[in-house]
């Protein structure tokens, strides 16, 4: 199981570290993390804005995460032009870094 506070003080890190890199404007945790409701088998859902929609740096980030925390993470890039009801639900989640 992964601690939400662990996880972002991991984020604050990987932003301080990375932003440069692949762009990121903000990064956060939403789901079950971000609740804290984790269990065993949850993942850590990311929600990344970046400064242009590059999918290879949203691949890179993903896999990077992945490794550093050694649990199963998903990643969405949070963007004015997607589908509304995703995004109010990832909003209503998330605590961003």
């Amino acid at each position: 199981m992964v601690a939400r506070e662990a996880v972002l003080a991991f984020l604050r890190d990987y932003k301080r570290d990375c932003a440069d890199r692949y762009g990121i404007v903000e990064l956060g945790v939403f789901g079950s993390v971000a609740r804290d409701e984790a269990h065993g088998a949850s993942d850590v859902d990311i929600c990344v804005k970046t400064a242009t929609p590059d999918p290879y740096a949203l691949v890179h980030i993903k896999e990077d995460i992945q490794e550093r925390l050694g649990v199963p993470v998903d990643i969405i890039r949070v963007r004015p032009k997607m589908n509304q009801q995703l995004k109010q639900r990832i909003e209503q989640d998330a605590i961003y870094v």
